[in-house]
């Protein structure tokens, strides 16, 4: 049988994967409902990106900052802290209108219009999970969270159908249906808060240790390329974030908002599998082959289905996509990890992340841009054609590196 949590691991990690999956459900419906519900109220395509962008960026700041100064407060009572910024994001959304009181409280809070868990959680919930468990149950404990967040992910896009199910069976009013899943966000955030209430406090040693800090030594030039190369392939997939996704569903194909759930939560579900099936790839074939020959098809498929005729072919090309796509998420921490010496693991670490953060931040509102101008293909074509000379430009420079 299947166990949430690894037998081996400290009980205190429970908490952090259940919190994990509530806050996923609450990403997986918003990254389709906040364009839809920004349209509603009357703003544009420019509006809907720059917003999108504008989360991404608040986020990367809150990631920098947590990792800069989050050593001298109790990494528990940041969750906490986090979690109410959570409630008060929703009801920001759900009480406020107008571009600019919007664009404030998408650059202060937690929404999220990304594929993956881009928030100032991911340091804190992962610096916990680090010291819950040792060796291969580390790893184990990991792999569990990842999918944890990619599966419920997928089931929150499914309730991206409700407010038009809602508007059509009780005669709702469907901004005022929008709007209510706004405040169903902010409960989760109060949930995730007594959620984190479970957890020990943090030892008066953790709270007292300052931070490692490894400098870059004879691999910094190394970090220093992958750092370039990976927040190119960030670039790339902020043009492509699923909020400009669920638009070009919607004005490409006519889309209504239940499809485009469904559509997420099956390329979820696939993105998923895909991260199981990744560490059996590339035992097989090599963690940079496992990187570079899943990624490239898919981007390939990305670039085609942006060119389809109709919605079947598009759409199957994006399903095979989701299933490759996703294959270099784990082996890319695995890679960085392999081609530095031990020592430097923590400062690559932060020198290949931080910046794929901010790269990812700057593109939605490009996307906007050109959604607002009328070419609603060209996001996907410059996501996928981007991402494909990154791949061809990540095995040119990284195929005769030494892995240890």
């Amino acid at each position: 049988m299947f166990r949430l949590l690894p037998a081996v691991a400290d009980p205190s990690a429970l908490p952090l994967l259940q919190a994990r999956a509530l806050r996923a459900l609450g990403d997986g419906y918003m990254a389709v409902l906040l364009p839809a519900y920004l349209l509603a109220t009357g703003l544009d395509m420019l509006a809907v990106g720059l917003i999108s962008t504008a989360t991404m960026l608040g986020s990367a700041v809150a990631t920098l900052a947590v990792g800069a100064w989050g050593h001298q407060v109790a990494g528990r009572r940041l969750l906490l802290w986090a979690a109410a910024l959570m409630a008060a994001t929703g009801l920001g959304f759900a009480g406020l209108a107008g571009f600019w009181p919007l664009l404030v409280v998408a650059f202060v809070g937690t929404l999220n219009p990304s594929s993956g868990d881009v928030s100032v959680f991911l340091p804190l919930e992962h610096a916990r999970l680090a010291a819950a468990a040792q060796g291969p149950a580390r790893t184990a404990l990991f792999a569990r969270y990842s999918v944890t967040g990619a599966l419920c992910a997928a089931l929150g896009a499914l309730a991206a159908a409700l407010p038009d199910w809602a508007a059509q069976h009780f005669r709702i009013d469907r901004l005022a249906a929008l709007r209510a899943m706004f405040v169903v966000y902010a409960g989760i955030g109060v949930v995730v808060a007594l959620l984190y209430r479970r957890l020990p406090p943090d030892s008066a040693s953790a709270h007292a240790a300052t931070p490692t800090h490894g400098a870059l030594g004879p691999s910094r030039h190394i970090v220093w390329r992958l750092a370039a190369l990976f927040s190119l392939d960030s670039f790339a997939g902020g043009l492509l974030v699923n909020a400009v996704l669920s638009i070009w569903l919607l004005e490409r194909f006519g889309f209504s908002l239940a499809q485009a759930g469904l559509f997420f939560f099956w390329t979820g579900l696939l993105g998923a599998a895909s991260q199981l099936a990744a560490p059996w790839v590339a035992q097989r074939v090599g963690l940079l082959n496992t990187m570079v020959f899943t990624h490239l098809p898919a981007n390939i498929c990305l670039v085609l289905a942006a060119l389809a005729p109709n919605a079947a072919v598009a759409l199957t090309l994006l399903f095979v996509r989701a299933a490759l796509s996703q294959m270099d998420v784990p082996t890319r921490s695995a890679y960085v990890m392999a081609v530095v010496t031990p020592a430097e693991r923590a400062a690559a670490a932060s020198f290949t992340a931080v910046p794929r953060s901010l790269a990812a931040a700057i593109s939605p509102a490009l996307s906007g841009a050109l959604l607002g101008l009328g070419y609603v293909a060209l996001p996907l074509v410059a996501c996928g054609g981007l991402k494909i000379v990154y791949d061809l430009a990540l095995w040119r420079a990284m195929r005769g590196t030494r892995l240890d």
